[in-house]
């Protein structure tokens, strides 16, 4: 077992966002193709506690070198109160021979990037006749930090951030981070989110919220919503727009805000169509200049498994990382000791 704990995944990762975003359309593109396994992903939650989770999203991804694997991870939002990261993960990649678990991963950081490169994806993928010059983040915390790292590296042309979070002090924060890390960009925080929607045709959300809380009604026509947190938006605002997503049968499901939106109409018609789809239709995609478009990625395992993946070649190519040699048990009537 090769067991590769943050350091290592971070000495892989950092500074490897056009690798990640590559590998992220790739792994989009395999799924469209039919070349993958995705069962949906399962929920733990507990009783009487409904804001922590911890969800496990197997996958296979059939590639010249396939792989297959489960995130298991945790969401506990009150930990940030405690100094503490909001999620944790650990990732196990299975042999494709013989089914044994071969690697394990530390998961958070991997999860991380792989949700920043969708977004970017996205966003580079559904385009407007118009540059995207500017960005508008609701929600500051380290996936907001992550999608504007990517997000500055798929559109040079991004020289504005605007941030807004429930939490005043922690908006503060995140604006002096991003000031910190690229003195060029500027970066204000808003004083609500309405001033943060309207202010760039790219907005992004990512909280922690459990139910809807916004609506598109501030935004201008022809943004584009990367609404990475799933349960922001009202059904409303869902119906309204253009919508895209990773997988309609995914990402309808779990009380999304596209969920309730099918819930409410009984259909799925009001998606137009998926990331796959766009990227595999091999043309310049503009979005609609007189609607809003909304993209949902559900975080397919697919992509969590092309980075694993991806990390774990890597790290054995540079000899990173600890090995396990018992593990597993010595096989049946093999001589012990």
């Amino acid at each position: 077992m090769l067991i590769l704990g943050a350091t290592e995944v971070h000495q892989v990762l950092d500074d490897a966002e056009a690798e990640v975003v590559e590998a992220v359309r790739r792994a989009y593109l395999l799924h469209e193709r039919g070349r993958t396994a995705l069962p949906h992903s399962v929920f733990l939650r507990f009783p009487d506690d409904p804001r922590n989770r911890i969800i496990g999203l197997p996958a296979y991804l059939g590639e010249d070198d396939p792989v297959a694997g489960i995130k298991w991870i945790a969401s506990f939002p009150g930990n940030t109160a405690h100094g503490l990261e909001r999620a944790s993960a650990a990732m196990i990649l299975n042999s494709m021979a013989t089914g044994q678990p071969q690697a394990l991963l530390e998961g958070s950081v991997i999860s991380a990037r792989r949700t920043a490169a969708s977004a970017a994806l996205a966003a580079a993928t559904l385009g407007s006749s118009v540059p995207e010059t500017g960005v508008s983040l609701i929600g500051c915390g380290v996936i907001g930090f992550e999608i504007l790292t990517y997000l500055r590296a798929v559109l040079p042309e991004l020289a504005e951030v605007t941030v807004f979070d429930l939490d005043s002090a922690r908006a503060e924060a995140f604006a002096a981070r991003c000031r910190a890390r690229w003195p060029g960009l500027r970066t204000g925080v808003a004083p609500d989110s309405g001033e943060a929607l309207r202010a760039h045709r790219l907005v992004c959300l990512a909280t922690t919220a459990a139910a809807p809380h916004l609506t598109t009604d501030a935004c201008r026509p022809g943004t584009l919503v990367l609404h990475v947190s799933l349960r922001d938006l009202t059904p409303g605002s869902i119906l309204g727009a253009v919508n895209v997503v990773d997988d309609a049968d995914h990402v309808c499901r779990e009380e999304t805000s596209l969920h309730l939106a099918e819930r409410l109409v009984g259909h799925r018609d009001f998606i137009a169509t998926s990331l796959g789809a766009v990227l595999d239709a091999g043309r310049p995609h503009h979005r609609a200049e007189d609607r809003v478009t909304v993209f949902s990625p559900f975080g397919l395992g697919i992509l969590d498994l092309t980075l694993a993946g991806l990390v774990r070649r890597r790290a054995e190519s540079l000899a990173l990382g600890t090995r396990v040699p018992d593990f597993l048990p010595a096989p049946a009537g093999a001589a012990v000791g």
